[in-house]
C-alpha cells in the first residue's frame, strides 16, 4: 500500500470536529485521509501498452478524441493494431478513463499519468545461492525429449533477463524438484 499523504483526527476538545494534517503523525489516533495516488490516479500499463500508446498519439495528438477513439476501438480499420489500449480501455467502460487519460496526458512528463507496471513471468530457481558464486541454479532451458531442464548459474538480477521463463506457476511448478522452487519476477519486455 502506498504511504498516506495526509491524515485526520477527532478534535474531542474544539467543536472543529476534526484537525488535518500533511505531516506524518507520531502519535497514535490519527487516520489516513488519502494517498498521491488518490490525487492523481495514473492508468497502468506495460511497457509494450505503453510503446502502443506513444503510437497512438503519435499519430494522431493533438487531432481530436474522435480519431482517438477510432484508432484504439476500430481493429478492423487499423488491422487489429492497439490490441494492448484495448486490453487497457474496453468500449464501455474505458472511453471515459481513455478521454482522461488524452487530455491530462503530458508528453514531456509520461510519469504524471502512466505507471510502467512490470510484466511478471515464472522461472524455477534454486533455493539457495551458490556459497562461492553467490549465484542461483536456474532452468535456463528445457529438453522435453527427457523431461530435464538444462540448468545455469546465474545472479539474481540476470534470471528474469536470461532464465527459461513459465507463463503460470502451475507450469513452473511441474519442473521444480526438493532443491527448487518457483518465484515470479519482473522480466525486460522487447
Amino acid at each position: 500500500m502506498t504511504e498516506p499523504v495526509a491524515w485526520r483526527i477527532e478534535d474531542v476538545s474544539e467543536t472543529l470536529g476534526w484537525r488535518y494534517s500533511t505531516l506524518k503523525p507520531i502519535t497514535k489516533g490519527y487516520e489516513p485521509l488519502y494517498i498521491a495516488e488518490d490525487l492523481s490516479p495514473r492508468v497502468k500499463m506495460t511497457q509494450k501498452q505503453y510503446k502502443e500508446w506513444q503510437s497512438v498519439i503519435s499519430s494522431i495528438y493533438p487531432v481530436n478524441l474522435y480519431e482517438l477513439f477510432n484508432l484504439v476501438f476500430n481493429a478492423t480499420e487499423h488491422h487489429g493494431e492497439y490490441a494492448g489500449m484495448r486490453d487497457i480501455f474496453s468500449f464501455d467502460e474505458g472511453q471515459k478513463e481513455l478521454a482522461q487519460l488524452w487530455s491530462d496526458f503530458d508528453p514531456d512528463n509520461p510519469d504524471e499519468t502512466i505507471e510502467i507496471i512490470p510484466t511478471m513471468k515464472w522461472f524455477v530457481v534454486s533455493k539457495e545461492a551458490n556459497k562461492r558464486s553467490g549465484n542461483y541454479n536456474t532452468i535456463f532451458s528445457l529438453d522435453i525429449s527427457d523431461t530435464n531442464g538444462i540448468y545455469r548459474e546465474l545472479s539474481y538480477d540476470q534470471i528474469g533477463r536470461y532464465a527459461y521463463q513459465f507463463d503460470t506457476k502451475e507450469e513452473a511448478e511441474k519442473w521444480t524438484n526438493p532443491l527448487t522452487e518457483a518465484v515470479q519476477l519482473p522480466v525486460e519486455d522487447e
